[in-house]
């Protein structure tokens, strides 16, 4: 605890020394502003190695990416500094395991630096402000690789833990699936349970959770039924998987943790790792259509396992 408590009073110390006309601040070689804080004791990152980082990016009071926000940390590695990069990069290769950092980029040298104009949301006399802590340094990416799904299972066991804890506060009696939806069936329907192959048509209210707040329906309004391929990977994990314990008729509540959902993408709730609550009813149940005619529903579909790109990637 004293040493969390240190680093925090550090960065503390830093930013006020940000407000204070950047004193007490370096300067790389292209001008950006920085200060690292190190104890000294472990060896300085080389080449090819990777760095863990806890990050936090923010241009005046707005956070712009965050380790927090996402979850996870980024994964960096150490390269050649491309000249005149005017990047947080620059500083990498001064850092050892165990340093804290802040790095400030003014939006006029960006500017000039790129030769490209500024994002909306950044003006000339802005400083964006990126915090950031080395967790810890790998030798090789398969290292890495490893320290991330670590990380990524912490992540899935606590979205289960939140499911989980809710339907028990609630008294809701739900089936888990192998890959870890959880199903609540109110109507059991008849004919063949659903498999891979068959296009389904479904109504289905999605709605936030906890709050049960509806984000989208198609059950009012004469809005067309939703309809995918089971196995094709058109639709979010959770559906597919949830479907796969129902037949024609059935209805049924899923709750659907976030990595069966979107994951560390924005969700309907504009957030990541966000778990989700359908309600749905098969309307039909038929063999798939030909390729051609696969449906496609773009505000819906699965969405690859990508991960946003850090401010330290760029």
């Amino acid at each position: 605890m004293k040493k969390i408590n240190s680093v925090l009073f550090a960065l503390l110390g830093i930013l006020l020394l940000v407000s204070c006309d950047n004193k007490g601040l370096k300067k790389t070689k292209s001008g950006i502003l920085y200060k690292i804080i190190s104890d000294g004791k472990n060896p300085v990152v080389k080449r090819g190695q990777f760095m863990k980082l806890s990050f936090t990016e923010k241009i005046r009071d707005s956070v712009l990416f965050s380790s927090d926000s996402t979850g996870q940390p980024a994964y960096v590695r150490i390269d050649s500094v491309p000249p005149n990069a005017y990047s947080p990069v620059e500083i990498f290769y001064l850092l050892r395991k165990g340093d804290s950092a802040v790095v400030i980029q003014l939006g006029d040298s960006l500017q000039k630096k790129s030769q490209q104009p500024l994002p909306p949301f950044i003006h000339k006399k802005d400083k964006i402000t990126l915090t950031l802590r080395v967790e810890d340094v790998y030798d090789n990416e398969e290292l890495v690789k490893k320290d991330r799904q670590a990380g990524l299972d912490i992540q899935h066991a606590k979205e289960v833990k939140q499911v989980e804890s809710y339907l028990e506060q609630n008294n809701i009696q739900a089936t888990k699936t192998s890959l870890g939806t959880y199903v609540k069936i109110n109507t059991p329907g008849d004919g063949p349970l659903i498999d891979s192959g068959k296009q389904v048509s479904v109504l289905y209210t999605g709605k936030l959770f906890p709050s049960g707040k509806v984000f989208e329906t198609n059950s009012e309004g004469g809005k067309p039924l939703v309809k995918f391929v089971v196995g094709s990977h058109g639709i979010i994990q959770g559906w597919d998987d949830g479907v796969r314990l129902l037949r024609k008729g059935a209805t049924a509540t899923f709750y659907i943790p976030a990595f069966l959902a979107y994951d560390q993408q924005p969700g309907p709730d504009k957030k990541l790792n966000d778990n989700l609550i359908f309600d749905v009813k098969i309307v039909d149940v038929t063999d798939a259509p030909p390729p051609s005619q696969m449906p496609v529903r773009p505000g819906f579909q699965n969405r690859p396992n990508m991960r946003p790109q850090t401010p330290a990637q760029k």
